[in-house]
């Protein structure tokens, strides 16, 4: 797989060549890529981002354009679907960029496809802003570690989170022992993993049992057995929505009563419908809590409802906070077209009031900062439980 990104990122550096200078050819419109997770396995999140990004752009033109440098200009939206896999998220970064000669990107959302679309993006020196990423390794460059210049999140990472959640079991659910069933082919389930493990036995806990599947997997009553076995008073489920009803359903088939615990993964409403009762109860990590919103995060909320007759989930929040922190650069940078002035603009972003709170870059680097909050599963709905602050 490193091979195909090396390939395609060569490719683009070849072929960028001719449009090095900005985001194409001057134009009244505003060019904006999505890549998106609209088929393969996780479809919901695709889904989510696709509508939050149709939104904010809609708002934009019906309200006459953005004003960039005295001008309002129409946003055009080029949206692509990378069908769940890590090559198809480069490829699609590689055509938004060299094709449609967008001024930016947004996306895509899971790592293990942010990550290879972040090398393309930063390839080519065009500003990209995954959403729900939270692996550090997006916004670092692979082989010198130090950021990447031109990529951005408008999430948390995970090393905060995996802090958040190991204390959380600790503190609040008063546990000692602790059992961890991840995906070790995925960069977002096995780096938050790795934190979690490390947090909390750095403050005490033990964990009894580190096991791991690869993506696909539909059987884990070997991994379940071992943890069974083990004892712990927690396990903490790192994975996604698709997956976790499953992991959960096996797990009580067996006999294990213990509570469950989750990541931000675990947010879509896909998740409630897939693991019913099974999951109340149970707490995970995430980005917002539609039910303690701010006024500005109302606004969204209740236009996202009328729009599309559902509450938005945390994908559909970060997307359109991607979006808000993409229409400020524009707006700093004076500039529709110059991808390094939008580049500068998002780095120096002092603060940004979004749908998921407030955040600030850190010089240097794409990650902000900001908080993250803990859902409850509860009566077949998400429910604000607790804030945790950085």
């Amino acid at each position: 797989m490193k091979k195909v990104w090396l390939v395609l990122t060569l490719l683009l550096v070849v072929s960028f060549g001719l449009t090095a200078c900005g985001g194409g050819a001057a134009s009244d419109v505003i060019k904006v890529g999505v890549v998106a997770e609209l088929t393969g396995d996780i479809p919901a999140v695709g889904a989510s981002c696709k509508n939050a990004a149709e939104m904010a752009v809609k708002e934009v033109n019906d309200a006459g354009g953005l004003e960039v440098g005295g001008k309002k200009y129409q946003v055009q939206l080029f949206i692509e679907d990378n069908a769940g896999k890590a090559d198809q998220s480069a490829a699609a970064a590689q055509k938004l960029i060299t094709q449609q000669n967008v001024v930016a990107i947004i996306g895509p959302n899971a790592s293990r496809y942010a990550i290879p679309a972040s090398e393309i993006a930063e390839a080519a020196k065009v500003p990209l802003i995954s959403p729900w990423s939270t692996n550090a390794k997006l916004t670092l460059d692979a082989q010198s570690g130090a950021s990447k210049k031109y990529v951005f999140r408008a999430c948390f990472i995970d090393p905060f989170q995996g802090r958040v959640v190991a204390k959380f079991a600790l503190e609040q659910m008063n546990s000692t022992k602790a059992a961890v069933l991840y995906d070790v082919a995925s960069e977002y389930n096995k780096g938050i993993a790795d934190v979690f493990k490390e947090t909390y036995e750095a403050n005490g806990g033990t964990v009894v049992a580190f096991e791991t599947y690869t993506t696909g997997d539909k059987d884990f009553s070997a991994q379940l057995t071992k943890i069974k076995e083990a004892g712990p008073e927690i396990i903490f489920l790192p994975n996604y929505y698709s997956e976790v009803p499953l992991q959960i359903q096996q797990a009580h088939r067996l006999g294990i009563e213990v509570p469950f615990l989750g990541s931000d993964s675990w947010g879509s409403a896909e998740l409630i419908k897939l693991c019913g009762d099974e999951c109340e109860g149970y707490y995970f990590s995430t980005h917002y809590a539609p039910d303690a919103a701010t006024p500005m995060a109302t606004k969204f909320i209740e236009g996202y409802k009328t729009t599309y007759g559902q509450t938005p989930d945390d994908v559909a929040a970060l997307t359109y906070d991607a979006f808000g922190l993409l229409w400020t650069a524009l707006k700093t940078s004076g500039k529709i077209d110059d991808r390094e002035a939008v580049r500068s603009a998002l780095a120096t972003i002092p603060s940004y009031e979004g749908v998921t709170g407030n955040m600030q870059f850190q010089e240097g680097s794409g990650d902000p900062i900001k908080s993250a909050v803990i859902l409850q599963i509860k009566n077949g709905a998400f429910v604000w439980f607790a804030n945790a602050n950085p």
